[in-house]
């Protein structure tokens, strides 16, 4: 995929030093995107929290992720075990194309695309136990590589099969677990491709459905 970056990604500050709110601030970069986004659907009943999207290089958005349950804390080493979040990711199913501006081409997004964005969720919400900032830079660097090579093999040893419904129709995913939560991709009938990861809630009891009006996340 295109290398990403983040809408929003650091609230600014308003007068008098106050932040603005994050969901507020974020909506319009989900806004922008010209497919739907998914989440999971009614018969999750908790907290649903916007998180960032992902733009190409001539700044179309092509992905973007929607957290339910509690906030991950990342470095709190002792709430890894008892957090309960799934994260959605939606990403745009777009072919090799050439980018705005005529220079280059654009890759094809896939489900290994929605794996791999996933993953790389998946650790950015982990902070391994013993480990200072200077070898956690160096272990996300090696994980990072590993969840690539990982999502590039959706048919390997790693990956089993999990059917989950999409918009009320069962659909196959590939769904893979850690020491760190876990992770699954697939496909909708809707022109998206689905990444999510978690902890502490099941991904076994999980189903998905797009989201009909964004605004209300803000």
């Amino acid at each position: 995929m295109e290398t990403t970056s983040r809408v929003g990604a650091q609230a600014p500050a308003a007068e008098g030093g106050q932040q603005v709110p994050s969901a507020r601030r974020t909506v319009d970069g989900y806004l922008l995107a010209p497919f739907p986004w998914y989440g999971l659907d009614e018969a999750f009943t908790g907290p649903r929290w916007l998180m960032k999207v992902g733009t190409s290089a001539d700044g179309s958005v092509e992905h973007g992720s929607i957290g339910h349950g509690e906030e991950p804390t990342v470095r709190s080493e002792s709430t890894q075990d008892t957090e309960r979040f799934a994260v959605v990711v939606t990403v745009a199913a777009s072919p090799v194309r050439r980018s705005a501006d005529g220079t280059g081409l654009l890759e094809a997004t896939s489900v290994s695309s929605a794996a791999w964005l996933a993953g790389v969720g998946l650790l950015s919400q982990t902070w391994p136990g013993q480990m200072d900032h200077t070898l956690r830079d160096s272990w996300l660097d090696q994980q990072t590589e590993t969840a690539w090579v990982l999502a590039d093999d959706l048919t390997g040893p790693d990956w089993s099969t999990l059917s989950l419904p999409v918009d009320g129709v069962p659909s196959t995913f590939h769904y893979r677990e850690s020491a760190f939560g876990w992770v699954l991709a697939g496909s909708t009938q809707a022109g998206v491709h689905l990444g999510a990861y978690g902890r502490g809630l099941s991904a076994y009891g999980l189903g998905f459905s797009v989201i009909k009006d964004i605004e209300t996340y803000a």
